[in-house]
């Protein structure tokens, strides 16, 4: 049998682009490669990488992990799946514009399709980048990727919502102007009520929107693409679900007389035949 052809990193970074276009599409966030690929075998066209999935994965806590971790992460992910990735970039792993940059040509060359910068400092007394500064960092992502063939995806992250500072109109104008510092997507994480999610689609009009939802919500997928969002990530949430039902199977095989969480486990057959179908075993 003949060698199935991969996408190359061209193709995924057009199909990725090409996913923004119109619709409404679900970008689930892998930990590691194994949830990666089980995700790309129930068909979703995308995916996104998660700091705090990975950081969780190998004992850290959210941004807990080196630049060098991350990137060797991205690579991983890129190299087992075919579908484009979205790299969770956090805050480039630098403080001033030029070490952001340095980052961001790093990410391109492990081949993500897209890459987000925030806008958090990581310090409670001070928990965003001034304005100012976090536009030079922007520019700084898009002049980097620019440099390196310009078809890799930048999003720009207002974390007004998730560092205390719930004003919509501050973190609208913070991602306007990252609109403006050459942001193809913009990322307000922390939105829930429907009023601010249509003002942010809005105000940013044409670039598309990615809309986070850490936990149950009131809106369905039809009622969300119709707020023009363009792009729903999940971020740690699946993770959390695979903790959880670790944690409860782990709690009570503590105890030597109970066996009960293994209720709703997987088998070990569908594993594998997930995994035969969705690795490299099924490419030749």
């Amino acid at each position: 049998m003949n060698p199935v052809p991969r996408p190359g990193i061209a193709d995924k970074r057009r199909a990725f682009a090409h996913l923004h276009d119109s619709g409404c599409f679900v970008l689930p966030n892998p930990w590691d490669v194994g949830s990666a690929l089980a995700l790309q075998s129930l068909g979703f066209k995308a995916l996104a990488s998660t700091s705090a999935g990975f950081a969780w994965s190998v004992g850290k806590p959210d941004n807990g992990v080196t630049r060098d971790e991350v990137l060797a992460h991205l690579q991983a992910l890129v190299a087992a799946t075919d579908v484009p990735v979205n790299a969770d970039f956090e805050g480039g792993f630098a403080s001033d514009a030029h070490g952001v940059g340095d980052s961001v040509r790093l990410a391109v060359e492990t081949g993500v399709a897209g890459l987000s910068i925030e806008d958090s400092t990581g310090d409670a007394s001070r928990p965003l980048f001034d304005i100012g500064v976090a536009v030079e960092r922007l520019r700084a992502a898009r002049r980097a990727i620019d440099q390196t063939g310009g078809d890799t995806l930048l999003v720009g992250r207002a974390e007004c919502y998730l560092v205390g500072r719930p004003d919509l109109a501050e973190t609208i104008a913070r991602l306007q102007a990252y609109a403006n510092a050459g942001a193809d997507c913009l990322y307000a994480p922390g939105l829930s009520r429907r009023e601010d999610i249509a003002a942010v689609v809005a105000a940013v009009a044409p670039r598309p929107v990615n809309l986070l939802l850490l936990s149950p919500s009131e809106l369905s997928l039809p009622q969300i693409a119709d707020l023009g969002v363009r792009r729903i990530s999940v971020g740690g949430a699946l993770a959390r679900c695979a903790w959880g039902g670790f944690l409860k199977a782990a709690q009570a095989l503590a105890d030597p007389a109970t066996f009960s969480g293994y209720v709703g486990a997987a088998s070990g057959k569908t594993l594998n035949a997930m995994f035969l179908s969705s690795g490299s075993g099924s490419r030749s």
